[in-house]
C-alpha cells in the first residue's frame, strides 16, 4: 500500500510541482470554459483564450523562474 501511495504522490507531483502554475492554468481553463458556456457561438474565442492564456502563463512562469 505504501508503494502505491508513493507512486500516486510522484505522479501527482509531475502535474502540481509548481502550485502557482497549476492554479493559473486552472484559471485559464475555467475562463475558457465559462466563455464557451456563456457564448456558445464563440468557439474560436474560447480556443484563443485557452491557447493564449496557457502560453502567457507558461511564459510568465518561465520569466519568474529565470529571475531567481
Amino acid at each position: 500500500m505504501r508503494t502505491l501511495r508513493g507512486i500516486a504522490l510522484s505522479l501527482a507531483g509531475l502535474f502540481v510541482e509548481d502550485g502557482a502554475l497549476a492554479l493559473a492554468i486552472l484559471g485559464v481553463v475555467a475562463a475558457a470554459g465559462i466563455c464557451a458556456v456563456l457564448v456558445p457561438t464563440a468557439g474560436p474565442a474560447s480556443g484563443a483564450i485557452l491557447l493564449l492564456g496557457c502560453l502567457g502563463v507558461l511564459l510568465l512562469n518561465a520569466i519568474r523562474a529565470g529571475r531567481g
